[in-house]
C-alpha cells in the first residue's frame, strides 16, 4: 500500500529523467501550445509536481521553457503578418504612413518655394 508521502516524492533516477523529457516533448512540441493559456501549463505542471512525477525544479524548468517558445513563436507571427499586410498594401497600392509623411513634407517644401516666388520684390 502506498502512502501518502510515498504518493508525493518525485520519482528519482532514469524514471525521473524520462518523465521530465517526456512531459518537456509534449509541453515544447506545439502540438495544442497555443490553444493552453499558461494558466493552464502552470495548473498542469503543478498537479504533475504534487503527485511526485515531476520535480518542482523541472517543472519551473518546463514553465520558463513553454512562456519563452511562446514569445518566440509570438514574435515570429507578428513579423509574418507585419510582412503579409505590406505585401497586400503594396499590391493594392494604397499609400504607407511613411509615403504620406514624405509627400507632405514635399508639400510643405513646394509651398514654401511658392510663397517665395509670389512675394513683391522690392
Amino acid at each position: 500500500m502506498v502512502t501518502d508521502n510515498e504518493d508525493k516524492e518525485p520519482t528519482s533516477g532514469k524514471e525521473h529523467g524520462t518523465m521530465f523529457e517526456g512531459v518537456r516533448r509534449v509541453l515544447l512540441a506545439g502540438i495544442g501550445l497555443m490553444a493552453l493559456t499558461m494558466d493552464e501549463v502552470e495548473e498542469f505542471v503543478d498537479k504533475m509536481v504534487e503527485r511526485g512525477e515531476l520535480a518542482e525544479k523541472d517543472g519551473k524548468k518546463i514553465v520558463h521553457e513553454v512562456m519563452e517558445k511562446r514569445k518566440k513563436e509570438a514574435e515570429e507571427t507578428q513579423k509574418k503578418v507585419n510582412r503579409r499586410v505590406r505585401e497586400i498594401l503594396d499590391r493594392m497600392d494604397i499609400s504607407t504612413h511613411s509615403d504620406i509623411v514624405a509627400l507632405s513634407k514635399a508639400v510643405e517644401e513646394l509651398s514654401k518655394r511658392v510663397d517665395e516666388m509670389t512675394k513683391p520684390r522690392e
